[in-house]
C-alpha cells in the first residue's frame, strides 16, 4: 500500500471518530466471508464490521463506498445510532451516494435524538454554517451544547467561541473561556491557542472563577469514565 493510501484511510477512519462511530478491530481476510454470512443473517456487530471494512478498506476487501453505504443503511433503518451518525457523515460529503445535506440532516436528527455527541455536533454545524438548512445561530448553540456536555471536545470549543462571539447566546467572556478551556483541558491543540484570545479583557478573577469551573468539569468527566 502506497504512503498516500495509508494517509487517506487514517483520515478516514479518524472522520469516523469524530461522528462518534469507533471502528471495531479488524478481521483476517478469512474472516470477512463469515462477516458477511452472519450480517446477511441479521446480526447487527457483523454488519457494523463488515460496513467498516468497505468504508476503510481492509479485512481483505477493496474500498467501496457504495458498498459501505449500502450496509449502513441497513444498520440506520433499524435504528442503530452510530450508523445514522456515520451515514451522515457519508450523506454530508458524499461518499458511496450523492452528496445530501438534508439526508445528513435527517440521519444525523435520529441519533441526535439518541444523545449521541458526534450527530449533535454535527447537526450545530450545520447551522452554524447555514448549509442544508437556513443559518440559525440559536439552534447551532442549542446542539452544540448538547455535544458538549457529553463530551464532544470539538462542541466544547465552538460552543465556547459562540459565546465569545454572541451568536446564538448572548455574549459572556466567562463562559467562552470556561467552554474552550475544558477542552483545551482535554488536550485539543486548537483550543490551547483559542484560550489566549477568549480571555484577552477578562479579570484576573473572571479567569480564575472560570478555571475553578473547568478544571471541576474535567474531574467529574474523569471520574464517570473510569
Amino acid at each position: 500500500m502506497s504512503a498516500s493510501g495509508n494517509v487517506a484511510r487514517l483520515a478516514i477512519a479518524a472522520m469516523l471518530l469524530a461522528a462518534g462511530a469507533p471502528c471495531v478491530p479488524a478481521q483476517d481476510k478469512a474472516g470477512i466471508d463469515e462477516l458477511k454470512a452472519r450480517a446477511e443473517a441479521g446480526e447487527r456487530n457483523a454488519t457494523r464490521q463488515v460496513a467498516e471494512a468497505y468504508y476503510l478498506g481492509r479485512d481483505g476487501v477493496t474500498q467501496d463506498f457504495v458498498e459501505a453505504a449500502r450496509w449502513y443503511h441497513r444498520l440506520a433503518k433499524q435504528g442503530d445510532v452510530r450508523a445514522q451518525t456515520t451515514l451522515g457523515l457519508m450523506y454530508a460529503r458524499g461518499y458511496g451516494v450523492g452528496k445530501d445535506l438534508q439526508a445528513a440532516h435527517r440521519w444525523w436528527s435520529y441519533a441526535a435524538a439518541a444523545n449521541d455527541p458526534g450527530a449533535q455536533y454535527s447537526l450545530g454545524t450545520l447551522y452554524l454554517l447555514g448549509e442544508g438548512v437556513q443559518q440559525d445561530y440559536a439552534r447551532a448553540a442549542r446542539w452544540y451544547r448538547q455535544a458538549a456536555q457529553r463530551g464532544h471536545v470539538q462542541a466544547q470549543h465552538d460552543l465556547g467561541l459562540l459565546y465569545y462571539e454572541g451568536r446564538g447566546v448572548e455574549k459572556d467572556g466567562r463562559w467562552a473561556y470556561y467552554w474552550v478551556r475544558v477542552a483545551a483541558l482535554q488536550g485539543d491543540d486548537k483550543a490551547q491557542e483559542t484560550i489566549k484570545r477568549v480571555s484577552a479583557g477578562m479579570s484576573a478573577g473572571e479567569i480564575r472563577e472560570a478555571e475553578e469551573q473547568a478544571q471541576e468539569w474535567v474531574k467529574k468527566a474523569k471520574k464517570l469514565l473510569k
